[in-house]
């Protein structure tokens, strides 16, 4: 079996590695030297050097702010949803009732797409303040808490269910031993289920902050940025950069190499700070 397995990897291997550099890796460097260029197509890229990195840090470019602006969105969001989504998944993990429906129905927001998502929340915000003469881009505090309610209504099902996974495989006599030790629910909570379940913390943790780093069509449909740019996060930022500001194509592609190595570093940084907090069951 091992010699068969041996012979035919590369054989099933190889499609799906050459799609993958094809798609992934090929673009990803080629995108690393545009950093570097001036450049309106591939083929007239011109090196620049570090000139599109010094631009787009410079603070007409909106970069640093939207980055704020995003940091402040992806730290509210990834408490909320993992605090609701953990504590929906407590309560349909008891032996309630219609368990099975509830889920479903958390789970139904995660299918609709991000665009049709933020122009529906974007009229039922208006419709709530209007009653109060105003819209969701004319202050940049109701887009925010309108990304926020968003992100929780899109992402606290899918993040439910992985909680649930992670739940139903506590052990149970662990469980019963805290019990006959005399242990509140709180404490069995603390001290055992939450040490059991890390790795799937984790889990939540890393897709919900990756997540709320990257959205785009969300923040597009909901306010596109308004007001003056305030609500702007950054992937919007580097797209408006690439496509909207002719000229500042290299520009656009320095934003979006200084945010792919923002996000892994503080990804990395979060699995490596929760993994350590992992217990074996």
């Amino acid at each position: 079996m091992q010699r068969t397995l041996k012979k035919y990897f590369p054989i099933f291997v190889a499609p799906t590695g050459l799609a993958f550099m094809i798609a992934f890796l090929l673009p990803f460097f080629i995108g690393i030297y545009l950093s570097f260029s001036s450049f309106t197509t591939i083929t007239d890229a011109e090196w620049v050097g570090l000139a599109n990195y010094q631009r787009a840090l410079e603070e007409n470019q909106g970069f640093t702010s939207s980055f704020t602006f995003t940091l402040l969105v992806v730290t509210v969001s990834i408490l909320t949803v993992n605090l609701f989504a953990f504590a929906i998944a407590r309560m349909l993990t008891q032996k309630l009732r219609g368990t099975n429906f509830f889920r479903s129905v958390f789970f139904m927001p995660n299918l609709i797409g991000g665009i049709v998502l933020g122009y529906t929340w974007q009229s039922m915000i208006n419709a709530v303040l209007a009653n109060y003469g105003t819209t969701i881009v004319s202050n940049w505090e109701y887009g925010y808490v309108g990304l926020i309610l968003l992100i929780n209504w899109q992402q606290v099902g899918y993040m439910m269910i992985i909680y649930i996974a992670g739940l139903q495989a506590v052990p149970p006599e662990l469980t019963e031993a805290a019990e006959i030790d005399g242990a509140s629910r709180w404490q069995i909570l603390r001290h055992v289920t939450i040490p059991v379940i890390m790795p799937t913390i984790t889990i939540c943790i890393f897709l919900t902050l990756s997540s709320s780093f990257k959205l785009f069509d969300q923040n597009l449909a909901l306010t596109n940025g308004a007001p003056q740019s305030k609500t702007e996060m950054v992937a919007l930022n580097i797209v408006n950069t690439m496509f909207a500001r002719v000229g500042q194509e290299g520009v656009g592609q320095a934003k979006a190499v200084i945010f792919v190595i923002i996000v892994v570093a503080v990804a990395f940084l979060q699995l490596r700070a929760t993994r350590t907090k992992e217990v074996e069951a």
